[in-house]
């Protein structure tokens, strides 16, 4: 047996807890796969850390702009016509000129607090972006679990079905040899034996992609194989059933990480206007400085200011496109807004839909369909019904049964698209 080494030790902890590690085989529920893709899921990670690039980015525009020191004016040798000044250390000094200043620039017009708005909306925006790319891959992963439950229930049946033909299959080899039954029905059976197995091969193939899908999405060794336990197949309807889903369309505001975007970024853009209309008034240097033998104090100390005349340039162009930018951006508040709304509406239907088939369909249809394929096999291996009628049953049987798990997959896939739509987990 091999030991199969997971990624950190909270997915060991829980897979030793929670499941069974068979020949590098991880048997995982619904809930303990979500677990695992939360904590290790590597895009998720990722994601993760914009919301850290943009707190730091709030950092940084609390900073105030260094202060500039330099020194200039600074003589290496005397001329004829230098005088003679007091000496800075011993005898050094006495005929060396040199300027010092220090400039700091001053932002106006309150440029620096609107900057951190600017940039305490956007941290806003990375939470919601990490919420929004969450909720997306979160359907995208749990329609994973629902298509590896489906192809491992779709299998089952395939494989209990080619077990039974192949049984009957040797038989009517052995019939055949004696001459007690034709060559036709040999041949007949024969065909579905093969038609089962070209199907099981499908299967496995359409297994594979699902297998690779799940361990990137879980960050699992890729020499593992994953098995979904299949006491969950079926959604808790309940949650859904006891919703309001006119409360629900109402408070989408509340819930859909996408439609919170629209509304900061609508803000964004409000507080990136303020701040461009801002720039029009110009910014203050000041300075101090300090002059040694080059004016007619041999120690000069003086103050000054720069700024910038707003004579050509007063931003005008910035500032009219951020006017616009406010303008789209409310209108792109208002279309991601209703097509939420007609989004999650659509989606309770479609769920509504689906569950009125499996109702209609009954619980207990699935039992007896098994129970009259027994039946059927019996009757046949009794010779009290013929080859033709026994797998016509078989292939009605299977179409069935095709329909019992499609409709248990939409389910989940309807459940999580409502979900997705309405932004709610339904806990």
């Amino acid at each position: 047996m091999k030991q199969l080494i997971l990624p950190t030790i909270f997915l060991f902890s829980v897979l030793a807890s929670a499941q069974n590690i068979v020949n590098d085989t991880i048997f995982l529920s619904r809930k303990n796969a979500e677990t695992i893709f939360l904590q290790n899921n590597l895009s998720l990670i990722s994601e993760r850390l914009n919301i850290d690039i943009a707190q730091a980015q709030i950092i940084q525009a609390k900073v105030w702009p260094n202060p500039t020191f330099s020194v200039n004016e600074f003589n290496l040798w005397r001329n004829t016509g230098s005088e003679e000044l007091p000496a800075i250390w011993g005898d050094y000094g006495r005929y060396q000129e040199f300027g010092a200043s220090l400039e700091q620039l001053v932002y106006t017009a309150g440029k620096r607090k609107k900057m951190i708005a600017i940039e305490k909306v956007g941290a806003e925006m990375a939470v919601e972006y990490y919420k929004n790319f969450l909720r997306n891959l979160k359907m995208e992963f749990r329609n994973n679990l629902t298509a590896m439950q489906y192809n491992q229930a779709k299998k089952i049946v395939y494989l209990k079905q080619l077990q039974s033909v192949q049984n009957l299959t040797k038989s009517y080899a052995i019939q055949m040899e004696l001459g007690n039954i034709s060559p036709g029905d040999y041949i007949r059976l024969k065909a579905s034996e093969v038609e089962f197995l070209n199907e099981l091969n499908t299967i496995e193939i359409e297994n594979n992609a699902l297998q690779s899908e799940m361990k990137k999405l879980l960050h699992l060794n890729p020499m593992s194989y994953v098995k979904i336990s299949e006491d969950d197949a079926i959604p808790d309807m309940d949650k859904i059933n006891n919703l309001n889903i006119e409360n629900s369309i109402a408070q989408i505001e509340n819930y859909r990480p996408d439609v919170k975007l629209a509304k900061l970024n609508e803000k964004y853009s409000q507080n990136k206007y303020a701040y461009e209309k801002a720039l029009k008034t110009p910014d203050i240097t000041l300075e101090a400085s300090y002059d040694r033998g080059g004016n007619i104090m041999q120690n000069f100390f003086g103050l000054g200011f720069s700024i910038d005349l707003p004579v050509f340039d007063r931003n005008q162009g910035n500032i009219k496109a951020a006017q616009f930018s406010v303008e789209q951006s409310k209108l792109n508040k208002e279309e991601v807004l209703n097509n939420a709304q007609t989004e999650i509406m659509e989606a309770y239907n479609n769920f509504k839909a689906v569950q009125n088939l499996y109702k209609n369909i009954g619980d207990d249809y699935q039992t007896k369909l098994d129970k009259m394929l027994d039946n059927y096999l019996m009757s046949f291996k009794n010779r009290n019904i013929s080859l033709l009628v026994y797998l016509d049953y078989v292939e009605a049987y299977l179409n069935n049964k095709m329909i019992l798990l499609d409709t248990q997959k939409e389910l989940n896939n309807c459940l999580e698209e409502f979900k997705n739509a309405s932004g709610q987990e339904l806990n």
